[in-house]
């Protein structure tokens, strides 16, 4: 349902050091800058899989923060979210681990990045 999404960071190198390392695990890479005479001189970049869809624009730090959930194609692959997101800087908001209280197969982890938002990797296979 959703195409894509964007949020503002106050600091958009120190957001994107910490999402080039958390997303890395779920298969996301940063694919793109939008070239400045496009954004007013203001940094724009999004990651993906195979095209961008979640942008991070230089402003701001976005008020409140909000929450994003990347798939996972594993457990595995959350454990490893969590554990790059944390080594890049995040700080934790829930280990991995299921949630069965929100499906019997959910298995999400949930850091929060430099600008505060809580951001999750999760995976809804049975194990």
């Amino acid at each position: 349902m959703i195409d894509h999404i964007g949020l503002s960071v106050a600091d958009f190198e120190a957001a994107r050091a910490f999402y080039d390392q958390a997303l890395a695990p779920v298969g996301a890479s940063f694919l793109m800058m939008v070239p400045p005479e496009f954004t007013g001189g203001v940094k724009v970049g999004g990651y993906g899989r195979e095209r961008p869809v979640f942008w991070l624009h230089e402003g701001e730090k976005q008020t409140p923060p909000i929450h994003i959930a990347f798939t996972a194609d594993s457990r595995a692959d959350v454990d490893a979210f969590y554990a790059a997101a944390m080594a890049a800087g995040g700080t934790d908001n829930g280990a991995p681990g299921l949630r069965p209280y929100y499906h019997e197969n959910y298995y999400g982890a949930f850091v929060r990045d430099p600008d505060g938002h809580n951001i999750e990797a999760v995976c809804h296979k049975p194990e």
